[in-house]
C-alpha cells in the first residue's frame, strides 16, 4: 500500500471517528430546533409558507456563515500546537499581551467566562437532547407521556454512572452510529423534499431578508430559536486536538452539513404540506412503522452527543487545573492506551445533580431551549472576540484588518445573543447564574493562589545567603539521601525546609528545590521537560515544565534530570511538601467573603502528592499557618 493510499485511509478513519465525538451536539439539533421556532413557548412564529421559507433560509445561511465560514475556515486556524477550545484560544490570545494591560485583563475575563458558559452548555446539552429524543414516544401514543421524565432520568443517570468505566470500549461504536444517524436525517429529509420541492427556494437568502423585513420584531425574536441549529459549533474547534483540522472539515462539508440542511428542509417541506405536523416535525418525517426504531436511534445519538460534552467538561477542567484556575481535583485515567481518556468524579457528580435538577425543573425540551440559547451564543461571542486578539497579536494582522475580519462574526453573535436575552426570565437565567458562579470560583482561586504566593514570598528567607551558610562549619548535620522540596519560589527558602530544620535539626546530604511551571502550550516534549542548575553545598535547583494538557508525573519528570547530571534513586529520596492552614482576615487585598471561599476550595483540593503522583511512602508534609 503506497503512502498516499494509507494517508487517505487514515483520513477516512479519523473523519468517521470525528462523527462520533465532534458532531453529536449539532447533529441532534433537528430533534427540537424547528419545533421551537414555530410552537415553542417563547414567541412562536406563525406557520405560513412565507415564514417557513424565511426561517429555512435563516437556518441555511446561519449554518453556512457561522459554522462553515467562522469555525471551519477561520477559527480552526487558531490552533495552539494543534489544540483548540476556549482555554487554548485564551492562552494564544494572552501570549503577546503585556502584563497588567487592559487588553490582557479583558481577554482573561472573556476566556474564563466563556469557559464557565461551556460548563452551562455541558449540563443543558444532555438534558435537552435526551429529553427531546424520548419525547418522540408521545407521538407514538399519548399514553407514554407520564413516562417521559422517568425514562429520561434513567438514561441520563446511567450515562453519568458509566463515566468511571471510560468510553474506550463503546467509543469505537460512536462513529458508525452517528454515520447511520446522519444518513437517516438525510433520507427522512429527502423523502419530504421530494413530495414538496418548492421548499428548496429557501436556499435563496432573499427569503430570509424578506422574513426579517416584513416582521422585524418577530424575526428578531425568532433568531433566539434559530440559534439552536448552531448548538455544538464550538465542539468543532474544541475537539480539534483529538482529530486535527482536516478530518473535521471533511466530515462537516461532505456529510454533516448536507444531512442537516436536507433534514431541516424536509421538516419545512412537511410543514408546507401539513402545518399540523408542527406537533413534532422531526418524528413526523418518518412513517408510522419507523417510529420505535427512530426513537431508539435518536436516543443513542443524544447519548453520544451528551458523552461528548461530558468528556469536554473533563478536558476543560484538566486544562483549567493546569493553568491554575481550579483547585487540584482527583483525575482518574480510564484508558491505558489513550492519555486523553480521563474521569473527574467531582465534575461528573456535579453535572449529574445539575442535569437532574434541570430535567425536573423545566420538564420539556421546549422549556429548556430558553436556557440553551444563552450558553451557546455567549460562548460563540467570546470566541469571536478572542479570535480578534489572536489575528492581531499572534498572526500579525493589521488591527483594522483583524477588526473588520472579526466584526461580521461579532455582529451575528450579538444578534443571536440579544435575541436570546429576551428569554432570560423564561430560563435563560440558568446558564448565566451557573456561568457567573463558576466564573467567581475560577477567578477566586486564581486570585487566592496569587495572594498566597505573595504572603509566602514576603515571609521567605532569601535562598542564596542561606545556601552559602550551609557549609561544613554551619553546625547543621547532613544525613544520607536526597530531599526534594516543592516550591513556587525558587529564590526563597521553602517553608517546608525551614520547618524541617526546626523540627529535625538536620538537612539531607543532597537538597533539590523543584518548581513546576505550566506553559501556554498543550504539550511539552520530554527533551524540554526539565532544567537543572547546581548550587553550592550540594543544593540543586530544578524547573519542571508541563503543557496545559500534559499529565503531571513528577517522579517520571525527575528521571530526565540524569541527562543534566542529577540522578535520583527514588528509594533514597524523600519529598517534602508544605500544607498551609489558611486564615482569612479583614482589610486584606481580597474581599473577606472571597477569602472564605478560597479557603474552603483549598481545604477540599486533592493532595499535592496524589496530583503529582509522588510515591506515598516517600512523602513528608510540613504544616504552617498563613494569614491571608
Amino acid at each position: 500500500m503506497d503512502s498516499s493510499q494509507h494517508s487517505k485511509e487514515r483520513l477516512s478513519t479519523l473523519s468517521l471517528a470525528a462523527l462520533g465525538v465532534v458532531f453529536g451536539d449539532i447533529g441532534t439539533s433537528p430533534l427540537y430546533a424547528m419545533k421551537e421556532v414555530f410552537v415553542g413557548t417563547h414567541h412562536p412564529v406563525p406557520i405560513t409558507p412565507e415564514n417557513v421559507l424565511g426561517i429555512l433560509s435563516l437556518i441555511f445561511w446561519a449554518l453556512l456563515i457561522v459554522v462553515t465560514v467562522k469555525y471551519i475556515a477561520f477559527i480552526m486556524r487558531a490552533d495552539n500546537k494543534g489544540e483548540g477550545g476556549i482555554m487554548a484560544l485564551m492562552a494564544l490570545a494572552l501570549r503577546h499581551l503585556p502584563e497588567n494591560s487592559f487588553s490582557r485583563k479583558l481577554v482573561l475575563m472573556l476566556g474564563l467566562f466563556g469557559a464557565a458558559l461551556f460548563y452551562g452548555d455541558g449540563v443543558v446539552t444532555p438534558s435537552i437532547s435526551v429529553l427531546s429524543a424520548i419525547e418522540g414516544l408521545e407521538i407514538i401514543t399519548p399514553s407514554f407521556r407520564p413516562f417521559i421524565i422517568p425514562i429520561t432520568l434513567t438514561v441520563l443517570i446511567a450515562l453519568f454512572m458509566m463515566q468511571s468505566r471510560g468510553t474506550a470500549s463503546v467509543g469505537r461504536l460512536f462513529g458508525p452510529v452517528m454515520l447511520f444517524w446522519f444518513c437517516t436525517l438525510a433520507v427522512l429529509g429527502l423523502i419530504n423534499i421530494y413530495a414538496t420541492p418548492t421548499v428548496l427556494e429557501a436556499l435563496n437568502p432573499y427569503y430570509g431578508f424578506l422574513f426579517l423585513q416584513t416582521s422585524p420584531l418577530l424575526g428578531f425574536l425568532a433568531l433566539g430559536a434559530v440559534v439552536l441549529v448552531l448548538t455544538g459549533a464550538e465542539a468543532l474547534y474544541a475537539d480539534m486536538g483529538h482529530f486535527s483540522r482536516k478530518p473535521i472539515q471533511l466530515a462537516w462539508l461532505f456529510l454533516v452539513l448536507p444531512a442537516l440542511v436536507i433534514n431541516y428542509f424536509g421538516q419545512g417541506a412537511l410543514l408546507l404540506s401539513n402545518p399540523a405536523a408542527i406537533e413534532n416535525p422531526f418524528y413526523l418525517l418518518a412513517p408510522e412503522w419507523a417510529m420505535y426504531p427512530l426513537v431508539a436511534v435518536a436516543t443513542m445519538a443524544t447519548v453520544i452527543a451528551s458523552q461528548a460534552v461530558i468528556t469536554g467538561a473533563f478536558s476543560v477542567t484538566q486544562q483549567a487545573m493546569q493553568l491554575g484556575y481550579t483547585p487540584r481535583l482527583q483525575i482518574l485515567h480510564t484508558s491505558g492506551a489513550q492519555i486523553g481518556q480521563i474521569y473527574i468524579p467531582a465534575i461528573n457528580w456535579m453535572m449529574l445533580v445539575t442535569v437532574i435538577a434541570l430535567v425536573l425543573g423545566f420538564r420539556s425540551s421546549s422549556n429548556l431551549a430558553a436556557a440553551y440559547g444563552i450558553a451557546v451564543t455567549g460562548t460563540m461571542f467570546t470566541t469571536s472576540v478572542l479570535a480578534y486578539f489572536v489575528a492581531h497579536k499572534l498572526w500579525g494582522w493589521n488591527p483594522w484588518r483583524a477588526f473588520f475580519g472579526a466584526l461580521p462574526f461579532v455582529c451575528i453573535d450579538l444578534a443571536f445573543l440579544s435575541a436570546c436575552s429576551v428569554k432570560i426570565i423564561d430560563g435563560g437565567w440558568f446558564p448565566l447564574i451557573f456561568g457567573l458562579l463558576l466564573f467567581l470560583l475560577l477567578t477566586t482561586w486564581k486570585r487566592g493562589r496569587a495572594l498566597l504566593q505573595k504572603r509566602l514570598s514576603e515571609e521567605a528567607i532569601e535562598l542564596s545567603p542561606f545556601i552559602q551558610g550551609m557549609g561544613r562549619d554551619s553546625g547543621i548535620a547532613r544525613v544520607a539521601g536526597t530531599a526534594v522540596y516543592l516550591t513556587g519560589n525558587l529564590q526563597g527558602v521553602p517553608h517546608a525546609m525551614l520547618h524541617s530544620l526546626k523540627h529535625y535539626k538536620v538537612l539531607h546530604e543532597r537538597v533539590v528545590l523543584v518548581a513546576v511551571n505550566v506553559l501556554d502550550i498543550p504539550y511539552v516534549s520530554d527533551a524540554q521537560r526539565v532544567t537543572v542548575e547546581p548550587l553550592p553545598n550540594h543544593f540543586w535547583r530544578v524547573k519542571v515544565f508541563y503543557g496545559f494538557m500534559d499529565e503531571p508525573n513528577l517522579p517520571e519528570a525527575l528521571d530526565w534530570c540524569a541527562e543534566q547530571g542529577l540522578d535520583f534513586d527514588m528509594m533514597d529520596t524523600s519529598f517534602f511538601i508544605g500544607r498551609e492552614t489558611l486564615i482569612a482576615r479583614a482589610n486584606s487585598e481580597m474581599n473577606f467573603w472571597r477569602e472564605k471561599i478560597f479557603i474552603a476550595m483549598s481545604r477540599n483540593a486533592s493532595s499535592v502528592a496524589s496530583f503529582f503522583k509522588l510515591p506515598a511512602n516517600r512523602v513528608v508534609e510540613m504544616g504552617s499557618q498563613i494569614l491571608l
